[in-house]
């Protein structure tokens, strides 16, 4: 192709371009036509997928494929509340292919349908507008007024957006009033004067009302009111309008409180309500309601709260069944919404079949719990059962509520314990309220024993509380005979309270029982509880000597340590003094010898590099000394003399707290670490001080304090939690101590249940965040995802994934779980982490604000750090040490057959000649 500008490739060049975007054209025709395919399979199998819905109409809109564009946006219509954005598309899409009377009623009833979602100012103001069109029509005029009112109704209250819709009204009727208006010149008749009287009165009567109302710039509307009037304005209406502004100004700072907040708003809107309820306005209540459901339309305890307050305040029908049913088309998931429905219609007396209709419903919307479906049928059968008049031995509703129990039952057992492997009901509660029903109101003592016997033999024989439940019954509604049976198998099977039914039968027995049946009684009740008593001593001696055994082999591991700590302080007093030989015979340890000596750092001790005089002095201990090196100046000398060792702790200050976090999960071979984390902290602020804290030996211990000079920089810092730092990934968490704060939780992620948060296992190691988000974004807005790593930063296969909201998490649940990854068979659930259970307390003495009990182990056991790495050989003690009082490690008297001998009076020789011995 030649390039652009030369006169003999200008023709070419512009063909070939048509050409190719031609091409391109028909390849992405054919890839927007596979995707249309594909995302209509997609709902074929899940029709409740909501973004697919919204990938589907937007991809018909693109295409114009209208046909199939009104279809697919009927059904989502069916399924779903659309929002503002999507109906307002939908009616301008219909008000263009709109000519004749016929479409314009069917954007009518579109019109209608759409108002009834959400209040939305914008979609009554294109209806009415709309509406004016239709103004040649035969009763058009009142039409349009009919709607307006309508809407003015429902947002004419809105403080921001309601003053578009009084105008709007406004310029409607004055132009009916110019075309009222005579000819120029020309003398009106009465019935033109009438009428022209009229049509001012009702322009009068809208500035009035609307300056009755709170609304933003409602300063313009007033003067524009005086320049129109050529009367005076009326006293009452200056009093109601300057009334209005008062109130405007007391709800301005809810306002600038919205319009400053950022989704969703709702701690905002919540105290919005607060005043508006307190107000007690019910048109306003109701208002600021929808509008904060408007934008948070995916919250089931704002829909819950709403719809409690039309329940108990308002009390209208249509207004209270409309709200109930948005609630449940929006949150279909949140089980509560659908009982309160269910309630709402039985309260305002709906058809039994629309109720049960919407109960089906109800069991068709993926409740994300077993129980929950436990709670859905236990409030229809409850509406069932008040249907029945009990006074009648048979009736079709009785029948039907016996065939609801039975059904319900089944319904567990399959279709419920299939999916969550549980039926939500473990203590059989459809089947006691079964049983009460039958015994209490259908006066059917058989069928309730049989109820009773089926839910024993489903593992609850063993509970002293559900044989005292089926007593009851029988002592209510049944005789002394079955009492007397079923307390007697209650003492045979109960273990957990065999005493109380144990009591139980005793006093029926006193009450009602012969002798032979008292007698029977003592030695039934005897005979189980020798047996009882028997088994609980049996399990206490076996749990104490689980715990001496627990308690022997803590001893033994602290009396390990203790050994080990011990023999470590020998062995360096032993390297030191054998050390300071090698240099001078004569002087005193610890004295004239370091001012001539140069001082040898251990392994770890300052830069964490280890000297070549400490490494000839170390391996010359075991035989293998190297060439002597030439002593170093009398400068190095003195600054060798100084290592991480020899440095005074620093006691942490616990005033600072608030000014300082904790750094922990740090590399231990990390160099200067000092220097390395005062680079990664200044971005945050003025670094005051870090203070690593290192071993006994000098070597870094991982972990840290960072003191800043203000509290925001160390609220800051906390930002950096998680970041990798030399291949780890670092922890940063509040200094907080915990003797004073023992509630103080560093886990910063939450340990219930979140029904928006998914939980995967089963990922293999490899598999990226950025992978893991391409299989979840499928199915919804993914907001974060978290790998789950372990200390070294190593994946564990594992990972949290957030949604915006509850419905789309439920919905990945069914279409990701069993997926595979990688060749790997996920697992995906709902978050909620078990309950932790906490580790012993540390010993006294040995705990510190971080540390961890070393006698405390993982769940793998001792990690690798923990074990110890000197070779058996040396851990192979002769006699076992002890430490002295004065901190010095000195033989045993118990074993040794010398006295011990103060160590400070032995020179160096004397300790070389010790060692040479050994």
């Amino acid at each position: 192709r030649l390039p652009e500008g030369d006169p003999e490739s200008g023709g070419d060049s512009e063909d070939e371009g048509d050409s190719d975007s031609s091409g391109d054209g028909e390849d992405e025709e054919k890839e927007n036509e596979a995707e249309i395919q594909r995302l209509e399979e997609q709902l074929s199998i899940n029709a409740f997928d909501y973004n697919c819905h919204l990938d589907l109409i937007k991809l018909l809109r693109q295409e114009g494929e209208l046909v199939k564009l009104r279809r697919a946006r009927q059904k989502m219509s069916e399924l779903f509340p659309l929002t503002e954005e999507i109906w307002l598309d939908w009616l301008k899409d219909e008000i263009k292919m709109a000519s004749e009377s016929s479409e314009r009623e069917k954007v009518y009833e579109l019109f209608e349908r759409a108002v009834k979602d959400y209040i939305c100012p914008e979609i009554w103001l294109e209806y009415a507008q709309y509406s004016i069109g239709g103004i040649g029509q035969e009763g058009g005029i009142e039409k349009v007024r009919s709607i307006f009112e309508r809407a003015l109704t429902a947002v004419g209250l809105h403080v921001t957006k309601g003053t578009a819709l009084w105008e709007a009204y406004r310029e409607f009727e004055n132009a009916i009033l110019e075309t009222a208006q005579p000819a120029p010149g020309s003398v009106p008749s009465p019935e033109q004067q009438q009428m022209l009287c009229s049509q001012l009165e009702k322009i009068h009567t809208l500035f009035r009302r609307q300056l009755g109302i709170p609304l933003l710039d409602m300063e313009a509307s007033y003067a524009e009111y005086e320049e129109w009037s050529e009367d005076p304005i009326p006293e009452p209406i200056i009093k109601n309008y300057k009334k209005a502004l008062q109130q405007l100004e007391k709800c301005k700072p809810y306002e600038e409180a919205l319009l400053g907040a950022e989704t969703p708003k709702l701690a905002e809107y919540q105290a919005y309500i607060d005043f508006e309820m307190k107000a007690g306005d019910p048109a306003r209540i109701q208002l600021i309601y929808e509008r904060a459901l408007a934008e948070n339309c995916l919250v089931p305890d704002l829909w819950a709260r709403y719809n409690q307050y039309l329940d108990r305040q308002l009390k209208v029908k249509e207004l209270v069944l409309s709200a109930h049913d948005r609630a449940v088309r929006n949150c279909p998931w949140t089980v509560g919404l659908w009982i309160r429905y269910l309630l709402a219609m039985e309260r305002h007396r709906v058809d039994h079949g629309i109720i049960s209709e919407m109960f089906e419903k109800a069991l068709n919307a993926g409740f994300i719990q077993a129980t929950d479906y436990v709670e859905i049928w236990q409030a229809y059968l409850d509406y069932l059962r008040r249907r029945v008049d009990f006074t009648q031995d048979s009736s079709k509703e009785l029948e039907e509520l016996r065939s609801a129990f039975a059904r319900a039952v089944e319904y567990l057992k399959q279709e419920v314990e299939e999916r969550f492997s549980e039926s939500g009901d473990p203590s059989c509660t459809i089947m006691q309220n079964w049983a009460r029903v039958e015994a209490r109101l259908c006066n059917n003592m058989q069928k309730a024993r049989e109820l009773w016997d089926n839910i024993m033999t489903k593992g609850n024989a063993k509970y002293a509380n559900m044989w005292l439940e089926y007593y009851n019954l029988e002592r209510a509604h049944g005789d002394t005979q079955h009492c007397r049976k079923a307390l007697h198998r209650a003492v045979q099977c109960t273990s957990d309270y065999p005493e109380h039914v144990c009591e139980v039968l005793l006093t029926l027995e006193r009450i009602e029982g012969t002798l032979e049946d008292w007698d029977a009684a003592v030695q039934k009740t005897e005979n189980r509880l020798a047996r009882v008593n028997e088994q609980r001593a049996k399990a206490a001696e076996k749990e104490a000597a689980l715990a001496k055994q627990e308690e022997e082999k803590a001893e033994q591991r602290k009396q390990a340590r203790a050994e080990k700590k011990a023999s470590k302080k020998a062995k360096k007093a032993r390297i030191g003094d054998k050390r300071k030989a090698d240099d001078d015979d004569e002087g005193e340890w610890g004295q004239e010898e370091e001012a001539e000596q140069p001082s040898k750092r251990h392994k770890g001790d300052g830069d964490g590099v280890l000297l070549e005089e400490d490494m000839e002095v170390e391996t010359g201990l075991f035989g293998r000394s190297g060439p002597e090196k030439p002593d170093r100046p009398a400068n190095q000398k003195e600054k060798a003399s100084t290592s991480r060792k020899d440095i005074p702790k620093v006691l942490h200050d616990s005033s600072k707290d608030n000014v300082t976090v904790f750094v922990s999960n740090l590399s231990y071979n990390m160099a200067d670490p000092e220097v390395k984390l005062k680079e990664l902290f200044e971005s945050c602020g003025e670094v005051v001080q870090i203070r690593p804290v290192f071993s006994n030996k000098g070597t870094f211990r991982g972990y840290c304090y960072v003191e800043f000079k203000e509290e925001k920089s160390a609220l800051q810092a906390l930002g950096l939690d998680r970041k990798v730092v030399e291949g780890r990934p670092m922890f940063v968490s509040p200094c907080v101590d915990k003797n004073k704060n023992p509630d103080f939780k560093v886990f910063r992620y939450s340990t219930t249940l979140e029904k928006h948060k998914l939980f995967i296992s089963g990922l293999p190691f490899s598999c990226t965040k950025e992978e893991l988000e391409d299989v979840c974004k499928a199915h919804g807005n993914v907001k974060d995802i978290r790998l789950v790593t372990n200390r070294a930063g190593k994946p564990k296969g594992l990972a949290y994934v957030e949604y915006e909201n509850e419905a789309q998490a439920s919905q990945a649940v069914l279409k990701m779980d069993g997926l595979t990854v990688k060749e790997h068979v996920i697992k995906v659930a709902i978050s909620n982490p078990p309950l932790r259970k906490l580790p012993e307390k540390p010993e006294a003495g040995r705990a510190s604000q971080f540390a961890v009990p070393r006698q405390v182990y993982g769940a793998r056991g001792k990690g690798r750090t923990q074990l110890s790495m000197m070779p058996r050989a040396l851990q192979r003690q002769s006699n076992p040490v002890a430490k002295a009082e004065n901190g010095m490690v000195q033989n045993s008297p118990a074993t040794s057959s010398e006295p011990p001998e103060e160590p400070k009076k032995m020179s160096n020789a004397d300790f070389a000649k010790m060692l040479l011995k050994k």
